[in-house]
């Protein structure tokens, strides 16, 4: 794997490895996230498995983890 950046193609980070941590009544329509060598986590749109992936850092990952159990991230579905 080269170097891995937000917005890359999600295949170039591989196929293997790519779980959904949830899933629901959507259709199909999914997240799926996957943990990088480094401790940094990529997430993709299930349907667009080619598409762009979103890279975060593991500090990132805690901070939105933390705030989105206490309630902070209720505002993107109220």
């Amino acid at each position: 794997m080269g170097s891995v950046y937000s917005g890359m193609p999600a295949v170039d980070l591989g196929t293997e490895g790519w779980q959904k941590p949830w899933s629901g009544t959507n259709g199909g329509s999914c997240v799926e996230a996957k943990r990088l060598p480094d401790g940094s986590v990529a997430f993709r749109q299930s349907r667009d498995p080619e598409g762009p992936a979103l890279v975060y850092s593991r500090d990132e990952m805690m901070a939105f983890l933390q705030g989105a159990k206490s309630g902070q991230a209720d505002f993107l579905i109220l």
